[in-house]
């Protein structure tokens, strides 16, 4: 045992097991709440359609905005380092305020939409100094439960990811019919402002730290020339192809599959949440197993499940009922090992650039749901449900494929402590 762990291990004694816990529920709260932001005016499409007059291109770049904005964001974060350079919950609690202030914006200024899609950009920039750094701090506070960790960490992030919908599904200030659009962005603004402020002031670093981090910009690159760091990205990129594409375009047809069937729109909009908002249970449980069982094991069992759903979702249509419970089940699995990616990318990677990994990861996996998401409209209008969402299954075969491969490296022991 190096000295470095002997050293980690009399911290985390010292501070307990009642201080680790802590942290890692404060750092799923700021999640939940700021990643709200996200699809904030993704949930309010049907409004904002009515109200500006949006087309299909239009409505796609509502979420497409936001992943570019992330991207840039993502990219600087890793090339500078910044993750593993400057204070994370400084990084978490600025972004946080950047990302509500210009995302409250929209609704304060009375923007149109292409005043709109610039501050979606700006808001994805900001959100990219919340997600990688988040799963840094997580894993400072986890080595044997990492998977649980950030699984814990992804299942906020998941819940607070549909809370737009949800608010676009109640009521708010006496609304009646279909929520106002602005009510739905300044609360998600709101939350988001109160999450940065908890990760300011209230949220520390664990013991598994590793110190400050020099500054190289190549390092940013070396996640593609490692092959085991390079199978488990690939595998992310599988899990990414279909992720974003399925939390966009869901819950819109959800809402055109009940009001085909005559059902209630509302109640539409509650099921869209909940079929985000499961994926939540299905991080933590899926965190747990893989600590337990392996990473790989469970990367390819969600992957199987969530495709299998992409590939029959369709079929589904003109059964409301049917097609809501399929959702459940393709929420749960669709984002149940995303997690996972993250704990194998961070076991895999030198130490001590683990927030340059994990910022270089997501930046390569939300350039890739650009497509998707913008892939599936055209899809939908030329040739129906049924094949725009079976083109997401392409992207679990192809991970399923990568991380059976990881598997059999011997670089895999390093993940789950050995279990792969």
């Amino acid at each position: 045992m190096t000295e470095q762990t002997q050293t980690a291990e009399r911290a985390e004694t010292g501070r307990g097991i009642r201080g680790k816990w802590r942290n890692l529920l404060l750092l799923s709260v700021v999640e939940l709440l700021v990643m709200g932001l996200w699809f904030s005016a993704s949930a309010v499409v049907p409004q904002l359609g009515v109200e500006w007059a949006l087309d299909d291109a239009q409505k796609s770049w509502l979420t497409m905005s936001v992943q570019i904005g992330f991207v840039v964001g993502a990219l600087a974060t890793a090339v500078f380092n910044l993750a593993d350079r400057i204070s994370n919950r400084a990084l978490i609690g600025i972004s946080a305020a950047f990302g509500a202030l210009f995302n409250l914006a929209i609704p304060a200024f009375d923007a149109g939409p292409d005043v709109a899609l610039a501050l979606r950009f700006l808001t994805g920039i900001a959100l990219a100094g919340v997600y990688p750094p988040g799963m840094r701090m997580m894993a400072t506070w986890c080595r044997e439960d990492r998977g649980f960790g950030i699984g814990l960490l992804v299942g906020a992030l998941t819940f607070g990811s549909g809370m737009p919908h949800l608010l676009n599904a109640v009521p708010l200030f006496g609304a009646s019919g279909m929520p106002p659009w602005r009510a739905v962005l300044a609360v998600s603004s709101a939350l988001a402002m109160l999450g940065g402020i908890i990760a300011m002031l209230f949220i520390k670093p664990g013991p598994y730290l590793s110190a400050a981090a020099p500054f190289d910009w190549r390092f940013a690159g070396r996640i593609f020339t490692n092959r085991a760091t390079r199978l488990a990205n690939f595998g992310y990129l599988g899990h990414m192809w279909e992720l974003y594409a399925m939390w966009a375009w869901t819950p819109l047809l959800l809402l055109a599959s009940y009001e085909a069937a005559g059902w209630s729109a509302r109640g539409a909009r509650l099921a869209g949440f909940a079929v985000i908002a499961v994926g939540a249970a299905g991080c933590i449980i899926a965190g747990r197993l893989a600590d337990r069982l392996g990473r790989t094991t469970v990367t390819i069992a969600s992957l199987a499940v969530s495709g299998s759903c992409a590939a029959v979702a369709g079929l589904f249509y003109s059964y409301p009922s049917a097609l809501t419970a399929l959702c459940l089940v393709w929420g749960f699995a669709v984002v149940a090992d995303s997690a996972q990616f993250s704990a194998a990318a961070s076991e895999l990677s030198d130490p001590r650039y683990v927030g340059t990994t994990l910022a270089m990861q997501t930046s390569i996996g939300f350039l890739l749901t650009l497509f998707t998401i913008r892939m599936v409209p055209p899809l939908v209008e030329s040739t129906g449900w049924t094949v725009a969402l079976g083109a997401l299954a392409i992207g679990p075969a192809f991970g399923i494929v990568a991380m059976a491969r990881l598997r059999a490296l011997p670089e895999a022991m390093r993940m789950a402590a050995g279990k792969k």
